[in-house]
């Protein structure tokens, strides 16, 4: 926590450049205190020169001056590169490091072809609202006549969307809007998409999984209702340095792309620390005393107080407030809303008890405030009225926030490209900067911090997502035929599976097929969900008065807002009176218990396809379709100040069915048996083994563990043996499960490592608990799932390279 001599040390918060990089870590490493050092590594990213190269010569003079006057004397060569290809009509996708300028790479053919032709448009994607209101100010500010910028989202007033339509000439939007606005009403934007230059598809590696998927066909829409009206715009894409950006953005599109990967950008240098929160002492035991690295609390018993570690929230927060202390301007990335929130407010007390009137320094950033807060914030941030901010990873993307002195990156965000996304934000125009990766106590954070090979000098992540997921797939047809009628030639454009789909779609009575080609039968649009939150949003509702507090999406409501849940918003706590899942509406009342609630679930899962699989002897990897049957039953009440469960209090809500893809291994019982797995002992090493994998997946796909779920038993009736599942969490699958067996190896290599490298006894939240459990991590053995990890990879093959798939042996079911 920051003192009055903190303050005075660091040259006071007004001093416009902070402490240098290593100048701060020292400090922030001394105010930690204890014997351990939080701190398990440090890497230093050199800086690097820039190589420019000439302005393009179909680049016009008045362009050229436009960027000029904003500081742009000559194109980078990776900008020049792609900026040459876009302008004569190939596809590409820029995939370059933060701050590499990929918006200049797009900006430059496009508003060079809207000045040499005054009826072009172009149409420019982004996934977040703020980076289109960053990009609508930077093109606007190049101030060139008759281009016309606007936006064109949830936010623009209605009086403003028909001027748009007509006369702007630059239209920023989400994949959102054109999926629920612009396509639907196609007749209404067919001035502008009969003149559609460019599609310009920016940070194209956040469209992963459903999401992505969905996104890959709503841009086969446009391009189907431009083909009508005869063009073929050129798509222009940005990306964060991914694996393999050509393969991503072609399956993104459906068109062949040229990727342009060399940054030529110059970088300051980064020094990137890896930090480990300190041990909480437990009774009689002082901290980090006997325990090795990367030790959490033990399963144990109720009651076990043994130590744990510090919150990453409350390690963020006191490290973010001794940066504004020092007068750094410092960025906290934190993973959820609520997270930002208690950073923030966190960082906020501690300085004011340090010098009062310097929380006001430090502000949250997140999604759900009006749009007028979050334009203010920002600029807060680039003048410095604000020194600190805590984010969700709004600000990951592309905004323009380059200038910060540091960031510090609250739990790991799930992919790599995401890490060197947000440590990319640090860099006062080419200067030093320091970025901090703060574990929380989770498997894979603990992995990380302790394996720093698997951050650095290793390729970022290939973007994952499946266009010909039936359940995306289907949906998405719909939505074209709705807009018009389907052809033949449109199924070539949707691609593998969309023959079948359309079949589908026939049979439920949602197309009509005649000679011209499919009709959609209904006078409403299909309701379709491109995010794949499970379903519509459930309204939280205040009984007593009727206010709404907000939503939860369909897929959590019976985690989140069942009756007698507590749920938290906006600090206030409430609890659950009652949930309707027809009238989608959660009533609550304020109260203040002193205890938490945790949803216990059951899941039962039968294998329903094999796709492929590899026989090793004992050990049988498979991957296929399945049928997961889930359904909450219970929910415990916990104390609030020490963990005791109060109660368990039963629960009769719905059964939910998922079919999705999944990946899983089987065993034999000798094998087990030889290993030493006792049978008594088979169910706990399974599920420990399960958690940890489930864990360490997001190491290899671009997934969080919470889009992903798992089951173990000792005797699977389909399988008819031990066996553990991981499976997608969306249906139809996501294409997780796919990567998971392609990099079975690797991934059950790490995963045993987590787990062995760890220093508690009976398994902990830093290796084999899990935070969504459903059956209260119980069983659990730590050994066990040992000893199952060293049966797999004794007999499973690796392949010879590392990124390929394992041999496909074959399609059959099992059982």
């Amino acid at each position: 926590m920051p003192t009055a001599a903190t303050v005075a040390a660091g040259h006071g918060p007004d001093r416009p450049s902070g402490a240098a990089p290593a100048e701060l870590l020292r400090r922030l490493r001394a105010r930690s205190g204890g014997d351990a050092d939080p701190v398990t590594h440090v890497e230093r990213v050199p800086a690097r020169p820039g190589e420019q190269t000439p302005w393009p010569l179909w680049a016009p003079e008045e362009l050229r001056a436009a960027f000029a006057r904003r500081g742009v004397v000559a194109p980078w060569r990776h900008q020049a590169e792609a900026a040459d290809l876009a302008y004569a009509g190939t596809h590409v996708v820029v995939a370059t490091g933060t701050a590499s300028g990929k918006s200049l790479a797009y900006q430059l053919p496009a508003l060079a072809t809207l000045l040499a032709d005054p009826r072009a448009t172009v149409l420019y994607l982004a996934p977040t609202k703020a980076l289109a209101a960053d990009q609508l100010r930077a093109v606007a500010g190049l101030e060139l006549d008759g281009v016309r910028p606007a936006t064109y989202d949830g936010d623009t007033p209605r009086a403003e969307r028909e001027w748009i339509r007509r006369h702007s000439r630059f239209v920023l939007t989400n994949p959102d809007m054109l999926h629920h606005g612009i396509l639907p009403g196609h007749a209404h934007w067919s001035g502008f998409l009969r003149r559609l230059a460019y599609v310009i598809v920016d940070e194209c590696h956040t469209y992963r999984g459903v999401f992505g998927s969905h996104v890959a066909h709503v841009l086969r829409r446009l391009r189907r209702q431009c083909a009508r009206f005869g063009r073929t715009p050129v798509f222009l894409l940005a990306s964060a340095t991914s694996g393999d950006p050509a393969t991503a953005a072609g399956r993104l599109t459906g068109l062949p792309v040229a990727a342009v990967t060399d940054d030529a950008s110059p970088r300051g240098g980064v020094t990137f620390a890896l930090w480990e929160p300190p041990l909480l002492p437990g009774p009689g035991q002082a901290p980090g005393a006997g325990q090795a690295p990367g030790v959490g609390g033990p399963a144990g018993g109720a009651g076990d107080l043994a130590p744990v570690r510090r919150s990453a929230l409350r390690e963020t927060a006191d490290l973010l407030a001794d940066a504004v202390a020092a007068g750094v301007r410092t960025l906290a990335f934190v993973r959820s809303r609520k997270g930002a929130e208690v950073v923030a407010a966190t960082a906020r007390r501690a300085l004011d008890e340090a010098v009062p009137g310097l929380g006001e320094r430090v502000a949250a950033y997140r999604a759900g405030y009006l749009r007028e807060e979050r334009r203010e914030l920002e600029r807060a941030l680039l003048h410095g009225d604000l020194l600190g901010l805590a984010s969700t990873n709004a600000l990951e993307l592309g905004v323009d926030l380059v200038g910060l002195d540091a960031v510090l990156i609250c739990g790991w965000p799930g992919t790599r490209a995401s890490l060197w996304q947000q440590a990319g934000r640090a860099g006062r125009s080419g200067d030093e900067a320091l970025a901090v990766l703060v574990a929380r106590d989770d498997p894979l954070d603990t992995y990380l911090v302790h394996h720093p090979e698997a951050l650095f000098g290793r390729p970022v992540e290939a973007t994952v997502l499946d266009p010909a997921n039936p359940y995306v797939l289907a949906p998405q047809l719909a939505c074209a035929a709705a807009e018009a009628p389907l052809t033949p030639a449109d199924l070539d454009l949707f691609g593998d599976g969309a023959k079948e789909a359309v079949d589908s779609l026939v049979a439920a009575g949602a197309l009509r097929q005649r000679p011209t080609g499919w009709y959609w039968r209904h006078r409403e649009r299909p309701e379709v969900d491109l995010r794949g939150e499970g379903g519509a949003p459930v309204c939280v509702v205040e009984a007593a008065t009727g206010r709404l507090l907000g939503t939860v999406d369909g897929g959590s409501a019976h985690f989140l807002v069942h009756a007698g849940a507590v749920h938290l918003h906006q600090g206030v706590s409430y609890v659950v009176d009652s949930l309707d899942l027809d009238d989608g509406c959660a009533l609550v009342h304020p109260e203040e218990p002193d205890w938490s609630t945790h949803a216990r679930d059951v899941t039962s899962l039968t294998v329903a396809s094999v796709r492929s699989y590899v026989d090793a002897g004992p050990v049988g990897l498979f991957l296929g379709e399945v049928d997961v049957t889930s359904q909450v039953v219970s929910y415990q009440r916990r104390r609030i100040s020490s963990g005791e469960v109060i109660d368990t209090r039963p629960l009769d809500l719905p059964a939910r069915e998922l079919r999705t893809v999944a990946v899983w291994f089987t065993l034999s019982p000798e094998s087990l048996a030889a290993a030493g797995v006792e049978p008594a002992d088979v169910p706990g090493a399974l599920h420990a083994a399960e958690h940890a994998a489930i864990g360490l997946l997001p190491l290899m796909a671009t997934c969080d563990r919470w889009d992903i779920g798992g089951l173990s038993t000792a005797l699977h009736p389909d399988t008819e043996a031990p066996t553990v599942f991981v499976y997608d969490g969306h249906p139809g699958g996501a294409g997780f499960a796919e990567r998971a067996y392609g990099t079975a190896a690797q991934w059950l290599r790490a995963t045993r490592d987590a787990i062995a490298e760890c220093g508690c006894e009976a398994g902990c939240p830093s290796c084999v608990q899990s935070p969504k459990c459903g059956n209260g991590n119980n069983p659990l053995s730590k050994p066990g799932a040992l000893r199952v990890l060293d049966v797999v990879l004794a007999n499973l093959p690796a392949p010879a390279d590392p990124g390929a798939a394992l041999p496909r042996q074959g399609d059959r079911r099992t059982g």
